[in-house]
């Protein structure tokens, strides 16, 4: 069997199910003993989440973090001042993204939302750019969030489009522990 070849993946589209493809991805990981780096840019950070849980269960081997600021995850959006926090908070995590992709401490790597980032410019595509020509090639990089930009979808090898074709919220379901988070 050959060295393993680490590919870009991109979850995008308007359905739900791309950070859920992004955890499965990252449960078979690790049940075949690769470790897990998983950072979470626009989930509140102290929201408590099943994914969270699972992070404390497998300490060592998932590393799974969030950033200091929150997103609001309202209708809306944010302004001006909760944008700058957001960059900034970005920036502040930035590097050790750069590392976890760059070198060969983890198996997998998951950016989830990054592509929402992109498209808010809470991130500069050059600083993305910059992170996929730094990639080990044996590290598998995930990157999810609507609207991904067809310059990663270019440069991804593998894309995949989630689309919405009905959904509980529609209907005044509310978000369900277990399953939503």
């Amino acid at each position: 069997m050959g060295e393993k070849r680490g590919l870009l993946q991109v979850y995008t589209g308007e359905g739900k199910g791309k950070t859920t493809a992004a955890v499965g991805l990252a449960v078979r990981a690790l049940g075949w003993g690769q470790k897990v780096y998983m950072c979470q840019f626009l989930k509140p950070a102290k929201m408590k989440s099943g994914e969270m849980c699972l992070a404390k269960k497998f300490v060592g081997q998932l590393r799974w973090e969030r950033l200091t600021a929150d997103w609001p995850m309202k209708p809306g959006g944010p302004g001006q001042t909760h944008r700058e926090k957001m960059r900034l908070a970005i920036k502040r995590k930035w590097p050790q993204i750069v590392k976890a992709v760059s070198e060969h401490e983890y198996g997998l790597v998951v950016l989830d939302e990054l592509n929402c980032c992109l498209s808010e410019r809470l991130i500069e595509w050059e600083a993305v750019e910059e992170l996929l020509q730094k990639k080990h090639p044996q590290v598998e990089l995930v990157i999810t969030g609507r609207g991904a930009c067809k310059k990663l979808i270019e440069a991804a090898d593998l894309v995949s489009k989630i689309s919405e074709i009905k959904h509980p919220y529609n209907g005044g379901l509310v978000a369900r522990e277990g399953i939503e988070y």
